[in-house]
């Protein structure tokens, strides 16, 4: 197999026509990678997708060939999957304003263009989710949000819509599903890309501890930071370490990692109904 990528999480071999799609320990914040594994991180990740992927089957296509078919070195952590051409932008739905996207209606009273109420604070359900794409920078680059004319500008205005509608699709599904779990969807991140056929498919990886917020619905409360079943565990801690968010980050202490592991594990038991 010959390496073509290596990102921040994921490793992109080819094998002939097929790529091989390896999801490492590796953790990012702040668009840096930590030099600290997450162990069975890479397993936990895989394997929630390709929960999400059987979930989501009927709503959208995704690039999965098979998750077995794949080297011995990388099996439980690795799914063989199709070539594709990948949308340049990341798309993104909030149900829940945090994050980025609550730095964003502070300072303009919307996101990615979409004008919200006033008065909403820190974790506000929105009155209905919303699309807020991204660019899609190199590593060590940080993402920019754009507008949905950005996105059309850029893809084409039918792409753009489907991208908003299926984007916003497979949020509301995937809300719905982790509701009935005890789990809210604060956002999450996607991909997507074209097949040679023409068709468009969910790509890289879906509804993860790694691409959305997961809070616990018991304890929700908006106003204030939420507990989460994610890395913001990981970006809280390195928020507070001193470390300016430029490489090289330092390195995370080992209570930070294991407390970081015991919720991305927590999180996949609460949603798949598997024990790890």
């Amino acid at each position: 197999m010959e390496l073509l990528h290596s990102g921040k999480v994921r490793d992109v071999y080819a094998d002939g026509d097929d790529l091989i799609l390896v999801a490492s320990d590796r953790i990012s914040v702040y668009d840096v990678v930590l030099p600290t594994p997450i162990p069975d991180k890479g397993r936990l990740l895989t394997a929630l997708s390709l929960w999400w992927f059987d979930q989501l089957a009927d709503l959208v296509p995704n690039h999965v060939i098979s998750a077995t078919d794949v080297p011995a070195e990388f099996a439980g952590r690795a799914v063989r999957c199709r070539r594709l051409e990948m949308v340049p932008v990341e798309c993104i739905a909030r149900g829940y304003l945090t994050g980025l996207g609550l730095r964003e209606y502070q300072r303009d009273g919307a996101v990615s263009g979409v004008e919200l109420p006033r008065g909403l604070v820190e974790a506000s359900i929105l009155p209905a989710p919303i699309f807020t794409p991204t660019t899609k920078a190199p590593v060590g680059e940080h993402d920019e949000f754009m507008t949905f004319a950005e996105v059309a500008a850029k893809v084409g205005a039918e792409t753009a819509e489907r991208l908003r509608e299926t984007t916003l699709a497979v949020y509301r599904r995937g809300a719905e599903l982790a509701a009935e779990r005890g789990i809210l969807v604060a956002d999450t991140k996607l991909e997507f890309g074209w097949a040679p056929d023409g068709m468009l498919l969910l790509a890289d990886e879906v509804l993860t501890s790694d691409s959305s917020r997961f809070w616990p619905a018991d304890a929700y409360q908006p106003g204030r930071t939420q507990f989460s079943f994610d890395k913001q565990y990981v970006r809280d801690w390195a928020a507070g370490s001193g470390w300016d968010k430029t490489p090289p980050a330092p390195q995370v202490p080992a209570e930070v990692v294991e407390a970081t592991r015991s919720r991305y594990v927590e999180v996949y038991e609460r949603l798949t109904g598997h024990t790890w």
